[in-house]
């Protein structure tokens, strides 16, 4: 069921439903086995314009709206999740750049990243410190017209093809802490920036997860995003919301997906004489994957519609994202059980939904962390429900 689409959007969505057929499903099962980075459908990706998601007009992107953003993620992850990583990070990359940069700044990196000539990723998660952002040791030194940075990434997509990369660091030490925190954007060939190995992974195979080291990496002054020190952890949690609407689509395109292969295999697997859709057992599973799905759906497309209408949406994002997120874990192991053992073999999808479907718990802010945002956002009185 559509949530209110206008007809421009449903268009979109079947235009990403025919590339999605056409481009990912064929190789998703051969690729993501091999952890093959997807280099061709990227490239097609960036015919599409899918990289200027977020990219405003007037830089050649296509400015899309947050419920076209959300479809996006959703119909890509239905065929392969790792995929939509790709240009996760990429877009809130680009919100970044376009809500806080300088004039100069957007007018000089946002037309090459609305097409994907130059791509990106976002520099904030280190190896002490994930959910606790203020907890980071990345630091950058002020020196002359220039800041010297040093420190750790972890966990970073697309680093191996950032450029820039907005890397969260500390310009002060200050308390609280979060008042001398700057994000500053580094370009790839900068000397010092290194990634040195890719992570090793249960799924969202394909994509790029590195770590990344930099030592003494000298940045211009004028690549401080915004051109204030002090506002990095302001412009991180901001754009984090329209981050976690990405993560959330990307959950709900991965229990979509389960749900699919589910109610497909219901109706194709026969035991004791009929289709096991036929067993009390199984519908009431079928049920609950639908119910799941659905309540999903509502979720991730009524933040994304609040986002759209100009209101600020970190309990509305944090909800959908909680609860798609959970929902395509649940709904990736029911359709495993709907399988039997036929669930457990590479040969079949839903057992790379189960590998890919815990990420979106974890990546964007924990879940636990976001119980946390969404009941201090209720508490507070800035955030209501009914």
């Amino acid at each position: 069921m559509d949530f209110e689409l206008s007809e421009e959007q449903r268009l979109f969505r079947d235009t990403l439903r025919e590339f999605v057929d056409k481009d990912v499903r064929p190789v998703a099962r051969e690729w993501e086995a091999a952890d093959r980075y997807p280099t061709e459908i990227i490239d097609k990706m960036k015919d599409m314009g899918l990289f200027g998601l977020t990219v405003p007009e007037e830089y050649g992107g296509l400015g899309a709206d947050m419920v076209s953003f959300a479809l996006v993620f959703e119909e890509i992850s239905k065929g392969w999740m790792g995929v939509a990583g790709t240009i996760g990070s990429h877009s809130l990359a680009c919100w970044l750049i376009a809500r806080y940069g300088t004039a100069e700044q957007r007018a000089r990196f946002l037309p090459d990243l609305a097409t994907g000539a130059r791509r990106s990723g976002i520099g904030l998660t280190e190896p002490g410190a994930g959910s606790d952002l203020q907890g980071i040791t990345t630091t950058a030194r002020r020196d002359g017209d220039s800041y010297v940075i040093n420190g750790a990434k972890t966990w970073i997509t697309n680093a191996r093809h950032a450029d820039p990369l907005p890397v969260l660091v500390k310009t002060a030490q200050t308390t609280p802490a979060h008042r001398g925190m700057s994000v500053i954007l580094v370009e790839r060939e900068t000397p010092g920036f290194t990634v040195l190995r890719d992570l090793p992974k249960l799924g969202y195979k394909g994509t790029e997860s590195c770590e990344v080291l930099l030592e003494d990496v000298r940045v211009p002054a004028e690549n401080l995003l915004g051109g204030v020190e002090g506002q990095g952890m302001k412009q991180v949690l901001s754009g984090l919301e329209t981050g976690r609407l990405n993560v959330a689509a990307r959950a709900l395109g991965v229990a979509q997906a389960a749900y699919d292969e589910a109610l497909h295999y219901a109706g194709q697997r026969r035991a004791f004489g009929q289709a096991i859709q036929d067993f009390q057992a199984v519908q009431l599973k079928l049920a609950e994957l639908a119910i799941k799905v659905q309540s999903a759906r509502l979720l991730v497309y009524w933040a994304a519609s609040r986002a759209d209408a100009g209101e600020r949406v970190d309990l509305e994002s944090g909800m959908a994202k909680v609860f798609a997120s959970e929902a395509a874990q649940e709904c990736a192991l029911i359709a495993m059980q709907i399988h039997g053992g036929y669930g457990y073999s590479k040969e079949f999808v839903v057992e790379r939904l189960y590998r890919d479907a815990p990420l979106m718990m974890i990546g964007e802010g924990t879940n636990d962390i976001l119980r946390m945002v969404i009941a201090k956002s209720l508490i507070s009185g800035k955030g209501r429900v009914g």
